[in-house]
């Protein structure tokens, strides 16, 4: 009989769905709000078209870019503290292996039970062991930098273009209403979708992102039509 494990769980979906969320929300809003900005200041649409799409263009850069340096810097964190771990198990293995066990009997096991599971997961596979149980890296949620800075970077373009679509689509004097209106309900529907795909409150989801979606579209209007009647 087949003891591999077919369950799948939301934590496996950590890494992308937080990179993914991340990337379309930070597009749709950030494009949203200078595209809002610069319409407020009573600018033309070509001059709307040319800051959102450097909008867009800077920002999924921006954004792969430091995804992939903030996850890097996550993975040389969890590769330095597997080369500590593996040289601990070169140089004192009961020592770890009684770490081990110490580990299990924390987490309700009896002494005895708890030093044979650690033989056996020893004998299995004891960088594996103390990777999971004593350093919290496992494969699901160990770092990876590339996944994320593309997966950012994709979303960020998807949710930058949302935005950059409804200026080509709507009258010049209805540019700042109609790109706020139509971001708030894409921020909304992003908020839900990924509360239900993470197993969370939706409507805790939805009135997350588009309160901080309103208020910095609200914020950068306001900015723009200062500027608009002073400049």
């Amino acid at each position: 009989m087949s003891t591999k494990h077919t369950e799948r769980h939301r934590t496996e979906r950590i890494g992308w769905l937080r990179a993914a969320v991340l990337g379309a929300n930070d597009g749709i809003v950030s494009t949203a709000s200078l595209v809002v900005g610069v319409a407020a200041a009573n600018a033309t649409r070509g001059n709307v078209l040319i800051a959102g799409a450097a909008g867009l263009v800077a920002g999924a850069m921006s954004m792969a870019a430091g995804e992939y340096v903030s996850v890097s810097s996550q993975a040389d964190t969890e590769q330095a503290d597997l080369a500590r771990e593996r040289g601990e198990l070169d140089t004192d293995a009961e020592h770890e292996l009684a770490e081990l066990a110490t580990i299990y009997v924390g987490r309700g096991l009896e002494p005895s039970l708890a030093r044979q599971v650690a033989e056996q997961l020893t004998a299995h596979d004891a960088l594996a062991a103390h990777a999971r149980d004593e350093l919290g890296i496992s494969e699901v949620m160990s770092a990876r930098p590339l996944q994320a800075a593309l997966t950012s970077a994709l979303t960020f373009a998807v949710g930058a273009g949302l935005p950059m679509l409804v200026v080509l689509l709507v009258p010049e004097q209805a540019l700042v209403f109609v790109v706020a209106a139509f971001s708030l309900v894409c921020l909304a529907l992003l908020g839900g979708l990924a509360a239900a795909v993470g197993g969370a409150r939706i409507s805790t989801g939805v009135a997350r992102v588009t309160l901080w979606g309103a208020l910095a579209m609200a914020l950068t209007a306001g900015i723009g039509r200062l500027l608009g009647t002073v400049v």
